[in-house]
């Protein structure tokens, strides 16, 4: 299991999905899982060479992208990701001419994940956690990078905002 995550960003010091991957990390997952967790700049070159590469090292079976939005006040998962309006700067101070993080590539990548059933699985365990979907990750640099990954059939898998 792959677990790219966000550094910091903006006047945001620590990004806090790193703390909660970090936990994650910490914790494991079962021994019979590999767990490979990643700092990823939020750097829209950046993503476009480090996310295919760590697809390429690992082969992973599942990718999960954890990111944080100040104005979420619920576990968020994400059905699709989009590849234009992307119009904020990243930390390089760059943005994409074109606004897209892969010219040429789809308006939008939906998961592989049903998330609906997943939504419904974990609100059903009556843990003090609220979960929701949504079908509009933003056009943030900490979503381009699922399109760093356009070269995997599997890429868009899924992503988590806290």
């Amino acid at each position: 299991v792959l677990f790219p995550r966000f550094g910091p960003f903006g006047e945001h010091a620590v990004n806090a999905s790193w703390i909660a991957v970090q936990e994650l990390e910490k914790l494991g997952l079962r021994d019979d899982v590999d767990l490979h967790v990643y700092e990823v700049p939020v750097e829209y070159q950046t993503v476009q060479r480090l996310i295919p590469a760590l697809w390429k090292k690992h082969s992973p079976q599942l990718v999960v992208h954890v990111g944080v939005s100040g104005m979420a006040t619920t576990v968020t998962l994400e059905k699709c990701g989009h590849n234009v309006g992307y119009k904020g700067l990243d930390n390089c101070r760059f943005c994409p001419g074109s606004q897209c993080c892969v010219e040429g590539g789809p308006e939008c990548i939906d998961s592989i994940i049903d998330m609906d059933t997943v939504c419904k699985r974990v609100s059903a365990l009556g843990l003090d956690v609220t979960v929701t979907i949504s079908k509009d990750a933003g056009r943030y640099g900490d979503t381009s990078h699922r399109w760093g990954q356009q070269t995997h059939p599997n890429s868009w898998v899924g992503r988590y905002r806290l």
